[in-house]
Formats: C-alpha cells, sequence, structure tokens
C-alpha cells in the first residue's frame, strides 16, 4: 500500500503542516525536524503528489505564463529568465503561446486557467491590445481568479499588477541624446500599437517638441514585414529623409543598418541609429548597435517577488516601473 502524508507524519512524529512546511521548503522548520522527516520520506521512498498537495493546501505550486511567440528573442529571454527565478521558490511553470489576436490571447489563457495554477504571468503589453474595454475584459474576468502580473505592461485592477520598463522616458532620453548631437530629421519605426509602443511614440513626440522640432507624421512609420524587406521598403521611399533613426525594437533598428549600406551612407556619420531592448542582436550586427537596455531581468525578478509576497497575502504595489538605461555603441557618435 503507498504510503501517505498521513503515515509520514505518523512515523516522524509531527504534524501534517510539519511535512507541508518540510515538503514546501519553508525556512520555519528546524534542521534537525527538516533531516529527520527526509529521512522518513526516503526510507519509505515517499514523493508528495503535486496534485494531492494542491487540494490539501490549494496550491499547485504552478505559474502559467504565455508570451505571443517564444521565437521573439525578447519573450524567449524573460521567459528564460523567469523559470530560474520561479525554481528558487520551488515553483513551475506551464508555458503557451497566445499569438497576437485577441482570440488567441483569451484562449491560452483560459487553457492556462483550467490547469488550476497559482497565478498568471503575461510577456509584453500585447496582451493588452488598443486598451479598449471589450480588448481587456478577458483580463479582468481572470484576475477574479489568480493574481495577473503583466511584464511591461498595466491595466487598473485590485488583483492585476504591472512590472514595466520607463519606455516613455527611456525614447525621450535617446531622442533627445540624438538632438543634442544635432540630428534634426529623426525617424521613428514601430511595428505594432501596443501599449509600449504607444509609450514610446509619446517620448519620441515630446522630445521634438521640447527642443523646438515639429512632429512629422511622414517620420513615423510601421513596420511589419522582414528585415530585409523593411530595407526595400525605406529604399522605395524617394521622398524620405532622415539623418537618424530611433526604433522600438532592435530588429527594426537593423534594418535601418541594412538600408544605410544599400545606400552606402556611412553609420553613425550620414545616419545615427539607436535600437531597443538591448537583445544580442546589438552586439552581433557591424557596426555594433547603441540600444535602450530595458533590463528584463531586474523586471523578471521584481514580477516573481511580487507574486509570492501577494500568493502570501502581502500587500503589493499594482505598478513598478524598472528603469532604462542607454548602451551606446558605434552606431551613435554622441
Amino acid at each position: 500500500m503507498a504510503v501517505t502524508i498521513y503515515d509520514i507524519a505518523r512515523l516522524s512524529g509531527v504534524s501534517i503542516a510539519t511535512i507541508s512546511r518540510v515538503v514546501n521548503g519553508n525556512p520555519s522548520v528546524s534542521d534537525k525536524t527538516r533531516e529527520k522527516v527526509l529521512a522518513v520520506m526516503k526510507e519509505y521512498d515517499y514523493t508528495p503528489n503535486p496534485f494531492a498537495r494542491s487540494l490539501q493546501f490549494n496550491s499547485m505550486k504552478m505559474v502559467g505564463i504565455s508570451c505571443a511567440d517564444i521565437k521573439d528573442d525578447y519573450m524567449a529571454r524573460m521567459v528564460s529568465i523567469l523559470e530560474k527565478k520561479l525554481h528558487e521558490y520551488g515553483y513551475d511553470y506551464m508555458l503557451l503561446c497566445s499569438g497576437y489576436d485577441l482570440e488567441s490571447r483569451e484562449h491560452a489563457v483560459d487553457l492556462l486557467l483550467k490547469k488550476k495554477v497559482d497565478a498568471l504571468i503575461l510577456i509584453g503589453s500585447q496582451f493588452l491590445g488598443n486598451c479598449e474595454k471589450d480588448e481587456v475584459a478577458y483580463l479582468h474576468r481572470d484576475a477574479e481568479q489568480v493574481p495577473v502580473f503583466i511584464l511591461n505592461g498595466y491595466l487598473e485592477n485590485n488583483n492585476i499588477y504591472g512590472v514595466l520598463g520607463d519606455d516613455r522616458n527611456a525614447m525621450y532620453n535617446a531622442t533627445e541624446s540624438l538632438i543634442k548631437a544635432g540630428r534634426k530629421k529623426i525617424l521613428f519605426l514601430y511595428d505594432s500599437e501596443s501599449y509600449s509602443s504607444n509609450q514610446k511614440m509619446a517620448g519620441y513626440e515630446d522630445a521634438l517638441r521640447d527642443n523646438g522640432i515639429p512632429v512629422d507624421g511622414n517620420l513615423k512609420l510601421k513596420i511589419t514585414c522582414s528585415l530585409h524587406e523593411e530595407r526595400d521598403l525605406l529604399l522605395m521611399r524617394k521622398d524620405l529623409e532622415f539623418d537618424a533613426a530611433v526604433a522600438t525594437t532592435d530588429e527594426l533598428a537593423v534594418g535601418v543598418l541594412k538600408y544605410a549600406k544599400a545606400r552606402m551612407l556611412q553609420v553613425p556619420k550620414d545616419i545615427s541609429v539607436i535600437g531597443y531592448n538591448n537583445s544580442p542582436l546589438a552586439d552581433f550586427v557591424e557596426p555594433e548597435l547603441t540600444s535602450v537596455d530595458t533590463s528584463i531581468k531586474d523586471m523578471a525578478h521584481v514580477a516573481v517577488d511580487k507574486m509570492m509576497e501577494c500568493l502570501q497575502g502581502k500587500k503589493v504595489e499594482h505598478k513598478t516601473v524598472i528603469e532604462s538605461r542607454l548602451v551606446k555603441r558605434c552606431t551613435t557618435d554622441f
């Protein structure tokens, strides 16, 4: 007959609660008691059943994580960091890629909730859509069941928590640095109208206005194609004149570098370029790309730490902003 948690408690001479603390790595258990319990568990080949434990202690020690596309470098790096941090707390995770449309996002989150996860981590502001009521209704609904943590996004709700970079301020500083270096025609490249992209655009526009440069709609381009297609698109725009570019991702910035090479323009002499996310791509390209570092490691660690506090019933700030920094490399001359 299989040994149960009750048998282990009786054989160890401790309570069920103490067995629970040992199994969950609670530091309040003395080393002597912990060693005694673990010895009995080993002797009787007892392995805690996660499903039985979830029924008894109302926790699977499992977190649901969703991102749009794991092929995306930013999202892949974030998942990797989250995994290591969750394991430090003895938690596992389930990952589902949602895609970008509303129906797919809702479906992914619903599937995770059906697995009885303790909390949700959503990577990227795409889960907010355009922040209209119908785009975020599912998040308000899901937050009635578990805490929801959005990385790089924020939505007001008592059980939704945002941990995000200071995108508006970071893009403002990047754009102003170009202006102070003498650049006047600064191209802004973005790939979506997400919460994060909108914050970056606002920072770009604010920097122009504050420095007496009018915002030119022709210098704001939405790009959703590949790097080579982006290069060709820029080459076809004969009316497009710019002496610098800021982009909401490093990939978009690399497209500008390909354009510059095709035009035989020197970077940064003729065109200065700044990317975003400080991905490995920034080091791989030539010339190496100046990029905004959004401190995704800090963002992930803060999110998990605050999630654990939340699950313990502690009061947690609903919005935490992580400071970004500009990593200067060879595509700028300031």
